[in-house]
């Protein structure tokens, strides 16, 4: 299990929101955290801190100068996220980042579009792609979403869809929608679940907000997924030390 950090950027600041409250023109965006320090501060803090696999996620546009900037301060340690296509992801793998993210590109009018995912792994190199499987429950089951959380897919997230998707990228990074940015709790079935599924380098993202938390994930997942916390952390206004996480997850690698 490691810490992968993350860095998410909005209007080019470096900010922690409610994920689920973006893309509605009927909502207000919740705001957890806006920092004052800017996106090469934190890159530097995670390689100081030895931190690899951590995420910039580009939260709508006006944030290109903020990506690149933590790009050049931390080279090869970062994946980059947010609006990502075909013809752009090379730039940001020739910028620094070590993968790319994606999930509406590929996943769009409610499928996987493999002619879009295909023509990404000819542009960057499948060792260079990070799939996101943002999931939501609905009927029971889990259901990647897109455009910004809004719309569900038909993919759903199972025992046979993750080997399935595992061959065209290096790595998942999985956000459990509905707990994102709450600070109110893991999806333990999902945790559960995925700890199963998964065959290569998964990274959770949802609702882990103390260390005992974080021992629960350990144990639900047998140490197999790697975890992302954003707005709990004291770094980004929340009461979890970033320094205990740290420590924590450096004594407790086991992949």
């Amino acid at each position: 299990m490691e810490f992968r950090p993350c860095i998410d950027l909005h209007d080019g600041k470096v900010k922690q929101i409610v994920g689920s409250t973006l893309g509605h023109e009927d909502k207000t965006i919740i705001e957890n955290f806006i920092s004052e320090k800017d996106s090469s501060y934190y890159a530097k803090m995670f390689a100081q801190d030895h931190l690899t696999g951590g995420h910039v996620i580009m939260l709508g546009s006006g944030n290109e100068e903020s990506a690149l900037l933590a790009l050049q301060a931390y080279p090869n340690g970062l994946q980059v996220g947010g609006g990502i296509t075909a013809d752009n992801a090379k730039k940001y793998i020739d910028a620094g980042a070590s993968h790319i993210i994606v999930t509406s590109y590929i996943f769009h009018g409610g499928q996987l579009d493999l002619e879009r995912l295909n023509t990404l792994i000819n542009a960057v190199g499948k060792q260079h792609i990070v799939i996101d499987l943002s999931c939501r429950k609905r009927d029971g089951k889990w259901f990647v979403v897109t455009d910004k959380w809004t719309k569900f897919s038909d993919f759903e997230v199972n025992e046979k869809t993750i080997p399935y998707i595992e061959q065209f990228c290096d790595e998942l990074l999985i956000h459990a929608v509905d707990v994102e940015g709450k600070r109110s709790g893991m999806q333990e079935e999902l945790v559960q679940d995925l700890a199963q599924w998964t065959s290569i380098p998964t990274t959770y993202a949802g609702g882990v907000r103390s260390l005992e938390d974080l021992k629960k994930f350990e144990e639900l997942s047998n140490g197999k997924l790697h975890v992302t916390i954003g707005s709990a952390l004291d770094i980004f206004g929340g009461n979890l030390k970033y320094r205990d996480v740290v420590a924590y997850c450096n004594n407790n690698k086991k992949l």
